[in-house]
């Protein structure tokens, strides 16, 4: 006697199928699409990414040297 049969007889529900989990297919164009226009819509943004990145960039550095002149003195 299968399992399914038994289950029946029992009263008990069909066993669940397992799910299988797959990675979500990305378009790369649509998103190349949507990020350029963004870019074009806000032209500032790569601006201020690249300020930013600079300013912190510049902001650990200046925090280096004050800590090696902690160090030193």
């Amino acid at each position: 006697m299968g399992e399914a049969k038994r289950r029946k007889e029992l009263g008990l529900p069909p066993r669940e199928k397992p799910v299988e989990l797959k990675l979500p297919v990305l378009d790369k164009e649509n998103i190349q699409k949507k990020v350029r226009s963004f870019l074009y819509k806000n032209p500032i943004v790569p601006f201020v990414f690249y300020g930013l990145v600079l300013g912190a960039f510049g902001w650990g550095l200046y925090n280096l040297v004050k800590g090696y002149q902690l160090i030193k003195s």
